[in-house]
Protein backbone atom coordinates (compact mmCIF):
# COMPACT_ATOMS: atom_id res chain seq x y z
CA UNK A 1 0.00 0.00 0.00
CA UNK A 2 2.85 2.41 0.81
CA UNK A 3 4.44 1.81 -2.59
CA UNK A 4 1.17 2.60 -4.38
CA UNK A 5 0.65 5.64 -2.14
CA UNK A 6 4.16 6.90 -2.91
CA UNK A 7 3.52 6.52 -6.66
CA UNK A 8 0.18 8.36 -6.42
CA UNK A 9 1.71 11.21 -4.41
CA UNK A 10 4.60 11.64 -6.84
CA UNK A 11 2.17 11.54 -9.77
CA UNK A 12 -0.06 14.20 -8.23
CA UNK A 13 2.79 16.59 -7.44
CA UNK A 14 4.44 16.17 -10.85
CA UNK A 15 1.05 16.70 -12.52
CA UNK A 16 0.60 19.80 -10.38
CA UNK A 17 3.91 21.17 -11.63
CA UNK A 18 2.71 20.72 -15.23
CA UNK A 19 -0.55 22.49 -14.38
CA UNK A 20 1.33 25.45 -12.89
CA UNK A 21 3.31 25.90 -16.10
CA UNK A 22 0.01 26.62 -17.85
CA UNK A 23 -1.63 28.42 -14.92
CA UNK A 24 1.08 31.06 -14.85
CA UNK A 25 0.50 32.00 -18.51
CA UNK A 26 -2.39 33.53 -20.47
CA UNK A 27 -3.84 30.12 -21.29
CA UNK A 28 -6.58 29.40 -23.78
CA UNK A 29 -9.79 27.69 -22.74
CA UNK A 30 -11.58 25.11 -24.85
CA UNK A 31 -15.08 23.88 -24.06
CA UNK A 32 -16.37 20.34 -23.88
CA UNK A 33 -19.86 19.41 -25.09
CA UNK A 34 -21.26 20.25 -21.65
CA UNK A 35 -19.53 23.66 -21.85
CA UNK A 36 -17.17 22.96 -18.94
CA UNK A 37 -13.75 24.48 -19.53
CA UNK A 38 -10.96 22.23 -20.68
CA UNK A 39 -7.44 23.56 -20.83
CA UNK A 40 -4.12 22.23 -21.95
CA UNK A 41 -3.39 21.79 -18.25
CA UNK A 42 -5.96 18.96 -17.99
CA UNK A 43 -4.35 17.12 -20.87
CA UNK A 44 -0.75 17.57 -19.72
CA UNK A 45 -1.58 16.55 -16.14
CA UNK A 46 -3.38 13.45 -17.41
CA UNK A 47 -0.34 12.41 -19.45
CA UNK A 48 1.99 12.81 -16.46
CA UNK A 49 -0.25 10.80 -14.14
CA UNK A 50 -0.60 7.99 -16.67
CA UNK A 51 3.17 7.60 -16.93
CA UNK A 52 3.25 6.90 -13.17
CA UNK A 53 0.15 4.75 -12.83
CA UNK A 54 0.86 2.47 -15.79
CA UNK A 55 3.78 1.06 -13.75
CA UNK A 56 1.27 -0.37 -11.27
CA UNK A 57 -0.56 -2.55 -13.80
CA UNK A 58 -3.89 -1.38 -12.33
CA UNK A 59 -6.44 -0.05 -14.85
CA UNK A 60 -7.23 3.68 -14.82
CA UNK A 61 -10.53 5.50 -15.18
CA UNK A 62 -9.81 9.20 -15.77
CA UNK A 63 -11.98 12.16 -16.64
CA UNK A 64 -9.82 12.50 -19.72
CA UNK A 65 -10.42 8.83 -20.59
CA UNK A 66 -14.06 8.52 -19.64
CA UNK A 67 -15.07 6.66 -22.80
CA UNK A 68 -14.00 3.22 -21.53
CA UNK A 69 -17.13 1.04 -21.94
CA UNK A 70 -18.81 -0.37 -18.86
CA UNK A 71 -18.60 -3.87 -20.37
CA UNK A 72 -14.83 -3.56 -19.89
CA UNK A 73 -14.86 -1.64 -16.59
CA UNK A 74 -17.33 -3.89 -14.78
CA UNK A 75 -14.67 -6.61 -14.53
CA UNK A 76 -12.23 -4.29 -12.70
CA UNK A 77 -12.36 -5.14 -8.98
CA UNK A 78 -9.47 -2.71 -8.43
CA UNK A 79 -8.87 0.49 -10.39
CA UNK A 80 -7.51 4.00 -10.20
CA UNK A 81 -9.97 6.87 -10.60
CA UNK A 82 -8.28 10.11 -11.61
CA UNK A 83 -9.23 13.73 -12.13
CA UNK A 84 -6.11 15.42 -13.52
CA UNK A 85 -7.54 18.87 -12.77
CA UNK A 86 -10.53 19.10 -10.44
CA UNK A 87 -12.05 22.55 -10.18
CA UNK A 88 -11.35 23.70 -13.72
CA UNK A 89 -13.70 26.63 -13.18
CA UNK A 90 -11.55 27.71 -10.24
CA UNK A 91 -8.48 27.31 -12.46
CA UNK A 92 -9.99 29.52 -15.16
CA UNK A 93 -11.03 32.13 -12.56
CA UNK A 94 -7.47 31.96 -11.14
CA UNK A 95 -8.58 31.67 -7.52
CA UNK A 96 -6.02 28.88 -6.78
CA UNK A 97 -8.62 26.38 -5.44
CA UNK A 98 -8.13 23.47 -7.81
CA UNK A 99 -6.64 20.04 -7.24
CA UNK A 100 -5.18 16.88 -8.72
CA UNK A 101 -7.21 13.85 -7.56
CA UNK A 102 -6.00 10.24 -7.60
CA UNK A 103 -7.94 7.45 -5.89
CA UNK A 104 -7.53 3.70 -5.64
CA UNK A 105 -10.85 1.83 -5.65
CA UNK A 106 -11.38 -1.76 -4.54
CA UNK A 107 -14.77 -3.47 -4.79
CA UNK A 108 -16.46 -0.12 -5.48
CA UNK A 109 -15.08 1.69 -2.41
CA UNK A 110 -12.06 4.04 -2.14
CA UNK A 111 -9.19 2.52 -0.16
CA UNK A 112 -6.60 5.19 -0.94
CA UNK A 113 -6.71 8.78 -2.11
CA UNK A 114 -4.43 11.72 -2.87
CA UNK A 115 -5.64 15.31 -3.27
CA UNK A 116 -2.97 17.86 -4.21
CA UNK A 117 -3.54 21.62 -4.54
CA UNK A 118 -0.63 22.84 -6.71
CA UNK A 119 -0.79 26.60 -6.01
CA UNK A 120 -1.29 26.11 -2.27
CA UNK A 121 1.25 23.25 -2.31
CA UNK A 122 -1.01 21.37 0.12
CA UNK A 123 -1.37 17.62 -0.02
CA UNK A 124 -4.09 15.53 1.58
CA UNK A 125 -3.74 11.76 1.43
CA UNK A 126 -5.07 8.70 3.16
CA UNK A 127 -5.54 4.95 3.02
CA UNK A 128 -7.53 2.39 4.94
CA UNK A 129 -4.43 1.00 6.65
CA UNK A 130 -2.75 4.05 8.19
CA UNK A 131 -5.36 6.83 8.21
CA UNK A 132 -5.38 10.27 6.60
CA UNK A 133 -2.85 13.08 6.62
CA UNK A 134 -2.14 16.62 5.44
CA UNK A 135 1.20 18.19 4.63
CA UNK A 136 2.10 21.72 3.59
CA UNK A 137 4.94 22.56 1.18
CA UNK A 138 4.42 19.07 -0.23
CA UNK A 139 6.51 19.53 -3.35
CA UNK A 140 9.74 19.71 -1.33
CA UNK A 141 9.21 16.07 -0.34
CA UNK A 142 8.52 14.70 -3.81
CA UNK A 143 11.59 12.48 -3.82
CA UNK A 144 11.55 11.63 -0.13
CA UNK A 145 8.43 9.67 0.83
CA UNK A 146 9.67 8.69 4.35
CA UNK A 147 10.37 12.35 5.18
CA UNK A 148 6.97 13.35 3.83
CA UNK A 149 5.30 10.80 6.13
CA UNK A 150 7.34 12.04 9.10
CA UNK A 151 6.20 15.64 8.58
CA UNK A 152 2.56 15.02 7.72
CA UNK A 153 -0.18 15.79 10.25
CA UNK A 154 -2.77 13.13 11.07
CA UNK A 155 -6.36 14.03 10.23
CA UNK A 156 -8.55 15.35 11.67
CA UNK A 157 -6.25 18.15 12.85
CA UNK A 158 -8.96 20.35 14.37
CA UNK A 159 -10.55 18.31 17.18
CA UNK A 160 -12.86 20.97 18.64
CA UNK A 161 -14.09 24.44 17.70
CA UNK A 162 -16.65 27.03 18.76
CA UNK A 163 -18.81 26.83 15.63
CA UNK A 164 -20.60 24.34 13.41
CA UNK A 165 -18.85 24.50 10.05
CA UNK A 166 -20.73 23.93 6.81
CA UNK A 167 -18.83 23.64 3.54
CA UNK A 168 -20.58 25.23 0.56
CA UNK A 169 -19.56 25.05 -3.07
CA UNK A 170 -18.14 28.25 -4.49
CA UNK A 171 -19.44 27.58 -8.01
CA UNK A 172 -22.36 25.15 -7.62
CA UNK A 173 -24.64 26.30 -4.77
CA UNK A 174 -28.11 25.00 -5.68
CA UNK A 175 -31.48 25.84 -4.11
CA UNK A 176 -31.64 22.32 -2.64
CA UNK A 177 -28.29 22.84 -0.94
CA UNK A 178 -29.41 26.23 0.38
CA UNK A 179 -32.58 24.65 1.79
CA UNK A 180 -30.52 21.97 3.56
CA UNK A 181 -28.18 24.61 5.01
CA UNK A 182 -31.20 26.57 6.27
CA UNK A 183 -32.36 23.38 8.05
CA UNK A 184 -28.92 22.99 9.67
CA UNK A 185 -29.03 26.63 10.83
CA UNK A 186 -32.15 25.80 12.85
CA UNK A 187 -30.45 22.80 14.46
CA UNK A 188 -27.07 24.34 15.35
CA UNK A 189 -25.84 27.57 16.92
CA UNK A 190 -22.82 29.51 15.73
CA UNK A 191 -22.98 28.37 12.12
CA UNK A 192 -19.99 29.22 9.94
CA UNK A 193 -20.14 28.80 6.16
CA UNK A 194 -16.89 27.93 4.40
CA UNK A 195 -16.69 28.23 0.60
CA UNK A 196 -14.09 26.33 -1.38
CA UNK A 197 -13.56 25.02 -4.87
CA UNK A 198 -12.82 21.47 -6.05
CA UNK A 199 -12.37 18.46 -3.75
CA UNK A 200 -10.80 20.72 -1.11
CA UNK A 201 -14.36 20.94 0.23
CA UNK A 202 -14.29 17.26 1.19
CA UNK A 203 -10.81 17.63 2.66
CA UNK A 204 -11.95 20.46 4.95
CA UNK A 205 -14.31 17.98 6.62
CA UNK A 206 -11.54 15.37 6.92
CA UNK A 207 -9.30 18.05 8.44
CA UNK A 208 -11.95 18.96 11.02
CA UNK A 209 -12.18 22.58 9.84
CA UNK A 210 -15.82 21.91 8.88
CA UNK A 211 -18.41 19.51 10.22
CA UNK A 212 -20.49 18.79 7.14
CA UNK A 213 -20.55 19.24 3.37
CA UNK A 214 -23.93 18.73 1.70
CA UNK A 215 -23.84 18.42 -2.08
CA UNK A 216 -27.16 18.54 -3.90
CA UNK A 217 -25.75 19.14 -7.36
CA UNK A 218 -24.20 16.93 -10.06
CA UNK A 219 -20.71 15.50 -9.62
CA UNK A 220 -18.86 12.70 -11.34
CA UNK A 221 -17.00 9.82 -9.71
CA UNK A 222 -13.57 11.36 -10.39
CA UNK A 223 -14.65 14.57 -8.61
CA UNK A 224 -15.08 12.77 -5.29
CA UNK A 225 -13.18 9.46 -5.22
CA UNK A 226 -9.85 10.79 -3.88
CA UNK A 227 -11.42 13.10 -1.31
CA UNK A 228 -13.75 10.26 -0.30
CA UNK A 229 -10.74 8.07 0.49
CA UNK A 230 -9.23 10.87 2.60
CA UNK A 231 -12.39 11.51 4.63
CA UNK A 232 -13.13 7.77 4.97
CA UNK A 233 -9.62 7.11 6.31
CA UNK A 234 -10.04 10.04 8.73
CA UNK A 235 -13.11 8.40 10.26
CA UNK A 236 -15.83 10.01 8.15
CA UNK A 237 -18.22 8.98 5.41
CA UNK A 238 -19.75 10.20 2.18
CA UNK A 239 -23.31 8.92 2.13
CA UNK A 240 -26.11 9.25 -0.36
CA UNK A 241 -28.34 12.20 0.57
CA UNK A 242 -31.52 10.24 -0.12
CA UNK A 243 -30.27 7.04 1.53
CA UNK A 244 -28.05 8.06 4.48
CA UNK A 245 -27.10 4.49 5.43
CA UNK A 246 -25.52 3.91 2.03
CA UNK A 247 -21.99 4.99 1.12
CA UNK A 248 -21.36 6.54 -2.29
CA UNK A 249 -19.80 3.86 -4.51
CA UNK A 250 -17.62 3.85 -7.63
CA UNK A 251 -17.13 2.25 -11.04
CA UNK A 252 -20.86 2.24 -11.62
CA UNK A 253 -22.35 1.91 -15.09
CA UNK A 254 -23.47 5.54 -14.81
CA UNK A 255 -20.47 7.53 -13.55
CA UNK A 256 -22.67 10.34 -12.20
CA UNK A 257 -22.71 10.50 -8.39
CA UNK A 258 -25.93 10.71 -6.40
CA UNK A 259 -26.43 13.78 -4.20
CA UNK A 260 -24.38 13.23 -1.06
CA UNK A 261 -23.44 14.41 2.42
CA UNK A 262 -19.87 14.39 3.80
CA UNK A 263 -19.47 14.21 7.54
CA UNK A 264 -16.94 13.04 10.14
CA UNK A 265 -18.03 10.43 12.64
CA UNK A 266 -21.39 8.67 12.76
CA UNK A 267 -23.98 10.01 10.36
CA UNK A 268 -27.23 11.26 11.93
Amino acid sequence: MNKLLSIAISASIKAGMEILKIYNTDFEVEYKKDESPLTLADKNAHDVIMTFLKETGIPVLSEEGRTIPYEERKNWSTLWIVDPLDGTKEFVKKNDEFTVNIALIKNHLPIMGVVYAPVLDELYFGNNESGSFKINNASQYIDNFPELMNNAQKLPIVKSKQFFGIVASRSHLTQETTNYIDKLKKEHKNIKLVSKGSSLKICLVAEGVADIYPRFAPTMEWDTAAGHAVVLSAGGRIVQANSPDDEVVYNKENLLNPWFIVKLGVME
